[in-house]
């Protein structure tokens, strides 16, 4: 019936199809004439309008009066993140940016980094440590700056041991640390010196406890 009153048949749509804002992905509108922008998160819809399916969403009417549009949702209740304009399933794991990954949990987040937080104190070959961006790299390397080469004539002095010669680096490191989650998604942390500098570090990594228990559904209210 209310096909019949919103839908005209044959199908009337304009030229060009409109432009949506990033997130919003063109569909067809309900009638399943015309495209249209999708809803996301919040946002009014209605017959015609409809919200994101590929995001989980669906128009929610239970708080609307009668007659009126509903509130895109995530379908059953379920909660998510919105995050730059994008949505994120409850459990799912992103990336916004190379630097950083999170984790989507009862509609908030929790990131931690994926650029080693190393820091390098000043050294006689390293004087004056600093920290760059490197272009094509994601995340920033320690060079150094003020270091001067020995003279030619001593470095190739007889007996004489050169400290710009380059030498094997011994594997040193401790062992990983226990997962900082029970349960979900954690991370954990050792100390190596497995890298292009043969330096100590703080290195970490992802892990997983395995999947979180279930939440106890809340008891009704009693009157």
């Amino acid at each position: 019936q209310v096909c019949a009153q919103l839908c005209r048949r044959p199908c009337y749509c304009p030229w060009v199809p409109p432009r949506c804002p990033r997130g919003s992905p063109l569909v067809l509108d309900g009638c399943g004439c015309c495209k249209v922008c999708a809803r996301r998160l919040g946002e009014p819809c209605d017959f015609l309008h409809v919200c994101d399916q590929s995001q989980g969403l669906v128009c929610d009417y239970s708080s609307a009066p009668a007659g009126t549009g509903g509130t895109c949702n995530f379908e059953d209740d379920e909660e998510g993140c919105e995050v730059n304009g994008r949505l994120y399933r409850d459990g799912e794991v992103f990336q916004p940016s190379c630097r950083i990954q999170c984790h989507c949990l009862d509609g908030g987040f929790t990131c931690i980094p994926l650029c080693q937080e190393d820091v390098r104190l000043p050294s006689p070959d390293c004087p004056f440590p600093r920290r760059v961006e490197i272009p094509g790299k994601c995340c920033p390397e320690w060079v150094c700056e003020g270091a001067q080469e020995q003279p030619r004539d001593a470095r190739a002095a007889p007996g004489a041991v050169s400290p710009l010669l380059w030498s094997p680096c011994p594997p040193w490191g401790t062992e990983w640390s226990p997962c900082s989650a029970t349960c979900g998604l954690g991370f954990a942390s050792r100390v190596s010196n497995q890298n292009r500098l043969c330096r100590l570090e703080t290195q970490r990594r992802l892990c997983s406890a395995g999947p979180c228990p279930a939440l106890p559904a809340a008891l009704p209210a009693v009157s």
